[in-house]
């Protein structure tokens, strides 16, 4: 199986509903799936996750299928550090995440580092991880002990449009690196593709693996103007 993590397109966070350059957006991320002849299309149930998944949906015949779990991270990612004044943790300087020692901080001990300790991620990551195992399992992989059970081969390719924070969270738990370093490391434009593979193994056994993190090339083919977007407006 072939999962594609898509985040939405640019939209108007006053209103919830894309811009006139973020409809561009999906309609470029739309032909590139309509290319990959994606199987099934899942949509958060936020309104400008919704819009981005239309134009796949209209190209491929498809109906969407909404995952309520896979909304964006609410106010579990606010932080007050350093200067007392809450906000995303995505607006924290990211030399934070890596200076005095954080930056060695492994997998279960991410969530001590400063700037994550001061916020409930810990609280939506695990809502994360519990929902996204289980719309894997739906898909035919069960998480066990850090790897997966092939309860039935899959060769779909699916699509998941989403969020930022969310994404950088799920792959942050997929791909088994600590929180802090996904949010000091990776980037995440709007209708960045991150796409990632199970391999139906004959041992009946498999485990994420990464092919492209955040990939923009669907807009650049499109011609449309673009450049990295502040990523803590979600």
């Amino acid at each position: 199986m072939i999962l594609y993590i898509i985040r939405h397109g640019e939209p108007d966070y006053s209103t919830g509903h894309l811009t006139e350059k973020g409809w561009l957006q999906a309609e470029a991320v739309g032909k590139r799936m309509a290319k990959l002849k994606v199987d099934r299309i899942f949509a958060s149930p936020i309104l400008r996750a919704q819009q981005t998944a239309e134009p796949a949906c209209r190209l491929l015949g498809l109906e969407k299928q909404t995952e309520e779990w896979a909304h964006e991270i609410g106010d579990e990612r606010l932080t007050p550090f350093p200067d007392g004044e809450m906000k995303s943790i995505s607006f924290v300087q990211n030399t934070y995440y890596r200076q005095n020692g954080n930056i060695d901080l492994p997998f279960d001990k991410a969530y001590e580092c400063d700037g994550i300790k001061q916020s409930e991620m810990k609280k939506a990551v695990d809502y994360i991880e519990k929902n996204g195992n289980d719309f894997l399992e739906r898909l035919g992989y069960k998480e066990e002990n850090g790897v997966y059970r092939i309860l039935k081969e899959n060769n779909e390719k699916v699509a998941l449009f989403c969020h930022a924070a969310f994404s950088r969270a799920w792959v942050s738990v997929l791909l088994h690196i600590p929180l802090h370093i996904m949010w000091s490391g990776f980037d995440y434009d709007y209708t960045g593709v991150t796409v990632i593979e199970f391999k139906n193994n004959e041992n009946g056994i498999t485990a994420p693996q990464c092919l492209h993190y955040a990939d923009m090339s669907h807009v650049y083919a499109e011609g449309i103007d673009d450049a990295v977007n502040d990523i803590s407006q979600m």
